[in-house]
C-alpha cells in the first residue's frame, strides 16, 4: 500500500455575494457532483476563465 503525503497547495480565502436564487443553485448543483461549495465555485470559476477569450470573441461578431 502507497503512503499518504500531504501536499500544500495556495489558496486564499475570499469572500463574495450572491443572490439568494444563485446560492441556492450553487448548492443544488454542488451536491449533485459531490463537491463541495467551494470546490464547485473553483471549477466554475476555472472554466469562465479558460473559456472567457472564446466568450469575447464570439460576442463581438
Amino acid at each position: 500500500m502507497a503512503n499518504f503525503i500531504p501536499k500544500p497547495y495556495k489558496t486564499e480565502q475570499v469572500t463574495i455575494r450572491l443572490p439568494l436564487d444563485r446560492l441556492s443553485m450553487v448548492d443544488d448543483l454542488a451536491g449533485r457532483y459531490n463537491l463541495s461549495r467551494s470546490a464547485f465555485i473553483n471549477q466554475c470559476v476555472e472554466y469562465a476563465l479558460d473559456n472567457f477569450h472564446e466568450m469575447e470573441i464570439h460576442e463581438e461578431k
